[in-house]
């Protein structure tokens, strides 16, 4: 899906007065503090994630939050292409925030969001992702309570960037993080790694296959509840393999525990799709970006129970057990390939593909 194939606003039906209407384009007003950026405010901004936090436009959001501990997570996204088979910036800058505080055992509450924009990006496209950000956020089950907007000159940005920050609830009782993977726990994965990152090449590059490479851009917070709520403490770890993929994801637990990680490359889902997308571009899937996929490190017992609830989920109907943690070779993640030989895979040094979220 290209930015220009892309379903956008139809202006004659939006209720602003002018300028915002007689301005198709973003100009540097709309970034100055004046007449043109509180107008996108009240007719863009305002009714699309419209709730009484954001409704009081102050300053800041005052929010009732539960007691105990609270998540706070925050990010920025400069995705290139804005819209792709999948998703958009918009829904990617909702989801990944989401999906960092899930992994982190909270249950996300509420979500600010921040543009940087080019002058001259059209609004039309400005409309679609601030609409596309309004749907995930329901889809999500939370709030977006206070933002800001930013415009630069032309030449000196790239149409549309998002910064987010994400405030969860922590569950009481659930105790998860990188450095409590512990030797013996099966790691298991949601689904087929390597999505997200292959459909933005394959817009970028151009490459076509008998069947699109679609993101797997999404919220992960209903099934991580879902296997939370069945297995609790048997969780020790929780991760959203993001850039650098799983084997990113992988080393840093494996560090951050100072345990070894063992998998089996015959066990891990990918898209026959995907494959032969990164064997055509010499790419390892394991190193590739996911935006809609979690790892569990779980204690043995609780595996095929984890498994079945994850199995169970719309999200997770590919999950798959993919390896277990041990007490040798400390630090360092190693792969069982297809040939039965092992090989150590490490941190990459740079990014395979840089701008992918």
């Amino acid at each position: 899906m290209t930015e220009a194939s892309r379903a956008v606003p139809d202006f004659s039906n939006w209720s602003c007065p002018l300028p915002l209407v007689g301005y198709p384009s973003i100009v540097m007003g709309h970034g100055g503090g004046g007449k043109l950026g509180n107008e996108l405010v009240e007719h863009l901004f305002l009714p699309a994630f419209r709730n009484p936090a954001l409704e009081n436009l102050g300053d800041a959001a005052v929010l009732d939050l539960p007691a105990g501990k609270l998540a706070m997570s925050t990010d920025s996204f400069v995705v290139r292409p804005l819209f792709f088979p999948g998703g958009s910036i918009g829904e990617l800058a909702v989801n990944g925030t989401v999906n960092d505080l899930a992994v982190s055992g909270a249950e996300p509450k509420y979500l600010s969001a921040s543009f940087i924009l080019e002058e001259g990006f059209p609004l039309a496209q400005l409309a679609a992702i601030v609409e596309a950000m309004a749907a995930a956020a329901k889809t999500a089950g939370i709030q977006i309570v206070t933002g800001d907007t930013k415009v630069v000159e032309r030449g000196h940005g790239d149409g549309c960037y998002i910064n987010t920050a994400g405030i969860g609830a922590l569950r009481p009782g659930i105790q998860v993080g990188p450095h409590r993977a512990q030797a013996g726990d099966a790691i298991l994965v949601s689904g087929t790694i390597g999505d997200h990152g292959m459909a933005i090449m394959s817009v970028r590059e151009g490459l076509e296959f008998e069947s699109q490479i679609t993101s797997d851009c999404a919220a992960l917070n209903g099934i991580i509840a879902d296997v939370l709520a069945a297995a609790g403490n048997s969780i020790h770890a929780m991760r959203d393999p993001t850039r650098g993929g799983l084997a990113s994801t992988l080393n840093e637990i494996a560090l951050a525990s100072s345990v070894g990680i063992e998998i089996d490359e015959a066990s891990m889902p990918v898209r026959t799709q995907v494959q032969s997308a990164c064997e055509l571009l010499g790419l390892d899937p394991v190193y590739v970006a996911n935006e809609g996929k979690a790892v569990f490190f779980v204690a043995p017992e609780a595996a095929e129970q984890v498994l079945a609830v994850l199995r169970a989920h719309p999200l997770g109907r590919e999950a798959a057990r993919i390896g277990q943690v041990t007490a040798q070779h400390p630090r360092m993640l190693v792969a069982r390939t297809a040939m039965g030989a092992n090989r150590v895979i490490p941190i990459q040094i740079g990014e395979q593909l840089p701008r992918i979220c």
